[in-house]
């Protein structure tokens, strides 16, 4: 992953900076949503951004208590800290560059998700309503909304097949690379003898599609009218 520079991280706080301000002041209409919009995509890069300044400096701080040596227990404290700062850090760094990724232009959609039972009988349809509820949990933490639309139970619980949308901020970004196939290795509630079974599920996120509004000039139409010439012709 591409590094990302320190006078382009500053550049996104100051601008989020000049954000916060032009928004105190109050603008109306047009002005105040286009602030809002670009303000919610700037806020959690910033907020990590300045998660990460912090964490830094606190690892300069312990560095120093490093460097000078002295009470043998409060440097092993300090070499203690410092690993698990070095973790945070680099956690950080990490999710930065991510949310500075391109974003999808279907990012902010609804989806429809489908889950389908794959190989492996009874056990595949358990599975596949684990996953479902599974993303029910995950959306419900998220505040997200959840409908299904269509469902075939399995004989011994969880779905042969599930489809459902979910509708919240953005959905489509958290759940479209939860596509594809799902596998599971474990031994089954159905199973008597304590085998391992392997089942799959395959999961398909779709984001909804925009609603369009199409004019049809009348002069474009072509209305056919056919009779049949046999007996009982309408």
């Amino acid at each position: 992953m591409v590094q990302v520079s320190q006078e382009k991280l500053d550049r996104l706080e100051a601008r989020f900076q000049g954000l916060e301000a032009r928004m105190a002041a109050g603008p109306t209409g047009e002005e105040y949503v286009r602030l809002s919009k670009e303000y919610a995509e700037l806020e959690p890069v910033v907020s990590t951004i300045r998660a990460l300044k912090a964490a830094e400096d606190e690892r300069a701080g312990l560095e120093e208590i490093l460097s000078a040596g002295g009470d043998e227990e409060l440097v092993a404290m300090a070499e203690n800290e410092a690993g698990a700062l070095d973790e945070r850090i680099a956690a950080l760094d990490h999710q930065i560059k991510l949310l500075l990724l391109p974003k999808d232009a279907a990012d902010e959609r609804n989806v429809i998700v489908e889950v389908r039972a794959g190989t492996g009988g009874d056990e595949a349809a358990l599975f596949a309503g684990d996953l479902f509820r599974m993303y029910q949990r995950y959306a419900a933490l998220k505040g997200w909304r959840v409908e299904i639309i269509s469902a075939s139970e399995g004989e011994h619980g969880g779905y042969k097949e599930v489809i459902a949308s979910i509708s919240g901020t953005g959905v489509y970004a958290e759940l479209k690379f939860e596509s594809g196939v799902h596998r599971v290795q474990r031994v089954p509630a159905t199973e008597a003898q304590g085998r391992i079974h392997t089942s799959a599920a395959t999961v398909a996120v779709l984001p909804e599609a925009e609603d369009v509004d199409i004019d049809i000039d009348e002069k474009d139409l072509r209305i056919d009218v056919f009779r049949s010439s046999g007996p009982g012709g309408q």
